[in-house]
């Protein structure tokens, strides 16, 4: 499964209801996991793994870790 070529999928939320639990990637991520013999890696926990190790950032947009994560990523680009 391959997720946007190495970077990081960057959301525009402006609300903590607008996040999603779980999206597509998640769901196949998960689906692959299950499949390897996983297990306890529904598609919610996979996305919060996702976020929690930078593959997807739902900072909220005026969140000052928003910005900052913003910044390396154009400091940084792959």
């Amino acid at each position: 499964m391959a997720i946007r070529g190495g970077q990081p999928k960057v959301n525009r939320w402006g609300a903590f209801g607008r996040i999603p639990a779980s999206t597509l990637e998640s769901d196949a991520l998960s689906a692959d996991l299950k499949r390897r013999g996983f297990r306890f890696v529904g598609t919610t926990i996979c996305y919060a793994f996702m976020q929690a190790i930078g593959m997807v950032n739902d900072h909220l947009v005026d969140c000052f870790r928003y910005e900052q994560l913003q910044s390396l990523r154009i400091a940084h680009p792959k």
